[in-house]
């Protein structure tokens, strides 16, 4: 297959399972306040989280060519889509953000392993980050030629940028990688 079937093929997989990866992120950081989600694109899960669950979200990209007009869900909700380096994240103070998500980028990122520090400084105690990409010999890779990270990579990067109970393991017919870490509480927390 190649050319525009590739193509056709290509969007009705990432059409079909983007709706349920949005709603099993939604699940996981239902409970956080503050949502950053890192090479957010063009927002869209960056508006569903603040529609669907009434958190501040903030989305960002290095191009907010595909950033939406308004910053308003359907519903009234407010989001954040800013255009920045994610390996910085000089804009957000340490230890303010309940979850990080990355949907599709990590890959993409020419710095991943500074983007997750910087996840890591910016995350409070107990926060959690999470990476869901395709991996290395999916679907997505025969179709779009990109490289991508093998889920003991990016365990290893999450571990090196000092997350913590660091998971990794292939969904969707192993066709996507869905990763997490944790934020310890400092020892002053642990033991206060």
């Amino acid at each position: 297959m190649n050319g525009p079937a590739r193509t056709e093929v290509a969007r009705d997989f990432y059409e079909t399972i983007k709706p349920r990866l949005h709603q099993r992120i939604g699940r996981e950081v239902r409970l956080a306040r503050r949502v950053l989600d890192l090479g957010c694109g063009s927002c869209d899960l960056v508006r569903y989280l603040a529609g669907a669950y009434r958190q501040e979200v903030t989305g960002v990209d290095v191009s907010s060519g595909s950033f939406p007009a308004g910053r308003k869900t359907q519903h009234g909700a407010r989001f954040r889509c800013r255009k920045e380096d994610a390996a910085s994240l000089s804009f957000i103070a340490d230890g303010t953000v309940d979850a990080v998500v990355t949907l599709w980028a990590l890959h993409e990122m020419e710095r991943p392993e500074a983007v997750l520090a910087a996840a890591h400084r910016v995350l409070r105690p107990g926060g959690e980050v999470f990476v869901v990409d395709f991996p290395r010999n999916s679907l997505a890779q025969k179709l779009w030629n990109e490289d991508y990270y093998r889920p003991n990579e990016v365990k290893a990067m999450l571990r090196a940028a000092g997350f913590q109970n660091v998971q990794a393991r292939l969904i969707e017919g192993r066709q996507v990688m869905w990763a997490r870490g944790y934020q310890p509480p400092s020892r002053a927390e642990q033991h206060g």
